[in-house]
């Protein structure tokens, strides 16, 4: 069946919804490899539309360069992700990013918690009428110390 559809790089960046900057990323991390008019100019088929839509996808969900190339390397990118079909080590790949922003956010929540500790220390220290108040409640200690009486 031949193609009915071309896209130049503006075109397709349009229709899936980045920019064209990001199509130039996809294809300098080997994720898509469009054609070349006779100017030089990117053409991309039908087969790469939709391999750029799922990579936009992907990507949104939050998964990597890497994982992707998986995906690509088992042609599971060569229809929409819908229709694809699923296997155990993609299930394996997104519990492994979970578990990554889980470890982050944790991180990221204990890294709050010792700043919003250090607010309250500088509050007593300077005077809680001088100081701006946190963004979020959640600040620990009010000045216990040396402020009552």
């Amino acid at each position: 069946m031949p193609d009915l559809m071309k896209f130049r790089i503006g075109d397709l960046a349009k229709h899936i919804g980045v920019s064209a900057r990001s199509l130039r990323h996809y294809e300098q991390k080997g994720l898509l490899s469009p054609s070349r008019d006779e100017n030089g100019y990117r053409v991309y088929d039908q087969l790469s539309a939709v391999r750029a839509d799922n990579i936009k996808q992907l990507f949104e969900v939050g998964l990597t360069s890497a994982d992707v190339i998986h995906y690509i390397e088992n042609g599971y990118l060569d229809r929409p992700l819908a229709e694809s079909p699923h296997c155990p080590a993609e299930l394996d790949t997104v519990r492994e990013r979970l578990s990554g922003l889980d470890e982050r956010i944790a991180r990221l929540q204990s890294l709050r918690e010792r700043l919003a500790s250090h607010h309250a220390e500088l509050a007593c220290a300077i005077g809680p009428e001088q100081a701006p108040e946190p963004h979020e409640s959640g600040t620990p200690g009010a000045c216990s110390e040396g402020m009552s009486g």
